[in-house]
């Protein structure tokens, strides 16, 4: 058996202005990651894959599934790239910890595990760019028009600095620095909020171009800061970015429940990471304040919150 592992991700800041050409920041989580389990299965006729995930309830096999099935394509995309990868027949179970539609890149990181796994069990791993770019390929089943930047970090697993068509630019994290994340438990209607972005934009395209700038500027900012160690510069700049999506209309009342207990129990600053519309929120906090804004968190209505650290 081979075993694979991705993480999940957190967009720090500049979601939804990055789809149209502005920079944004995102770092892996590690605390939550998804895995690919990938065995042989010597009585199967040739070429035959079978697929299981606990997460969707899926059991079956390959080319049984629908065509625009993400675990399905994933997976036919990650053979057509392997030499003679026809002639093995594969079971492939597939785990995760990442909450589904929840801003924190489960989709993407179940593809990267599972391509990871399945050409590393056939002895041809991808690289790192072949992977981010299959996934970037499953992304748009899940979201429409993908920014790439959850395959890109997800792949990567480090602190990237990202704009759309250019090089990934790797960001050296001056500080390491604290993350809680908190979960509204209501799903986030990503391909929706993508959209409805979309919307706003052809409607009011002047408008929504300023706050992206805004946006942008605010991205650039905090490159600064992280690679500075400056970590008590990050709060502001995320209050300052939450209130751009706010005018976005991608927050929503659950969000901001939690991001006022958060800012109330002592948080630098917090907005909502992904899509927004539900999901989840982060805030940058000190060591010695988790434990009171995770119980502010859980109290405000969150279903779960964690800590992780950026820049270990």
């Amino acid at each position: 058996m081979t075993r694979a592992h991705a993480p999940g991700k957190a967009i720090l800041f500049g979601e939804h202005a990055v789809v149209y050409g502005r920079p944004a920041i995102a770092v892996p989580v590690h605390q939550i990651r998804a895995t690919a389990d990938v065995s042989d299965l010597p009585e199967a006729p040739a070429g035959a894959v079978f697929l299981e995930s606990e997460a969707t309830g899926t059991r079956a096999w390959l080319n049984d599934l629908p065509e625009d099935d993400p675990l399905r394509r994933i997976t036919q995309s990650t053979l057509d790239r392997l030499p003679a990868a026809s002639r093995h027949t594969l079971s492939i179970h597939i785990t995760s910890t990442i909450p589904i539609a929840s801003g924190l890149g489960s989709g993407a990181a179940v593809s990267v595990a599972i391509a990871r796994a399945v050409s590393q069990h056939l002895g041809q791993p991808l690289t790192i760019e072949a992977v981010s770019a299959l996934a970037f390929d499953v992304e748009r089943l899940h979201h429409g028009t993908p920014s790439g930047i959850d395959n890109t970090v997800i792949s990567y697993e480090t602190p990237v600095y990202f704009v759309r068509g250019q090089p990934i630019e790797r960001i050296k994290v001056g500080a390491i620095f604290d993350l809680l994340i908190g979960d509204t438990g209501v799903p986030a209607p990503t391909v929706e909020a993508v959209a409805s972005v979309r919307r706003r934009w052809e409607a009011e395209r002047e408008t929504m171009e300023t706050l992206f700038d805004s946006v942008g500027d605010i991205v650039r900012r905090a490159r600064t800061a992280i690679e500075s160690g400056h970590v008590a510069a990050l709060g502001p700049l995320m209050n300052e970015n939450q209130s751009l999506l706010a005018e976005m209309g991608v927050s929503s009342p659950e969000l901001d429940r939690l991001i006022d207990a958060a800012l109330g129990a002592g948080a630098f600053g917090a907005k909502l990471s992904g899509g927004g519309m539900g999901g989840n929120m982060i805030a940058v906090v000190t060591p010695d304040r988790n434990r009171a804004i995770t119980a502010a968190l859980l109290q405000a209505g969150a279903t779960r919150a964690f800590a992780t650290q950026v820049g270990t």
